[in-house]
């Protein structure tokens, strides 16, 4: 991979990694896993990168990337992944710490977003990050009409959950 796209996907990272702690704080229970599965997607969206062709923005691309990926790792629970060497990838990237209990209410929400099933986790993660349907519906690779009826029924379960 050539220099100016390293520092292009350098750049993007650095510039959108909320989204990537945000993912893992949905689908990682500790820090250790947070971690783990911060350094797999990292590791997936440099594979993925020189594929990114533009068509839409590195913010909705990565969430699609960030998202199977997590998806994947967590639902086959008995497979270990794979580590990697990157450091010498993505070296430039300065960590940023995310912590998820600053907020009592940001904890009890992932706490209840956590019982969810690995799409509807998806689905209101990027409801929460103000994205529409349409939008939604592309990342997920399910009809405009089906998000809206899902998210429905999600809030529906989420009320429950936080008001028993």
């Amino acid at each position: 991979m050539n220099k100016e796209l390293e520092h292009q996907f350098v750049t993007e990272l650095e510039n959108n990694q909320n989204i990537v702690h945000k993912v893992c704080s949905l689908y990682a229970n500790n820090r250790d896993a947070h971690n783990d599965l911060f350094q797999e997607i990292t590791i997936q969206l440099w594979k993925a990168y020189p594929k990114f062709r533009g068509d839409s923005k590195f913010s909705t691309w990565m969430y699609r990337v960030a998202l199977n990926t997590a998806i994947t790792l967590y639902r086959k629970t008995k497979r270990r992944p794979a580590t990697y060497d990157y450091d010498s990838v993505v070296y430039k990237i300065s960590a940023q710490e995310y912590d998820p209990t600053q907020e009592q209410q940001l904890s009890l929400m992932y706490s209840a977003v956590r019982q969810l099933s690995d799409i509807d986790k998806a689905l209101v993660f990027l409801y929460l990050e103000d994205k529409n349907y349409s939008e939604i519906a592309e990342t997920l690779g399910i009809s405009e009409v089906n998000a809206r009826v899902k998210m429905n029924r999600i809030k529906t379960k989420l009320r429950t959950i936080l008001n028993p």
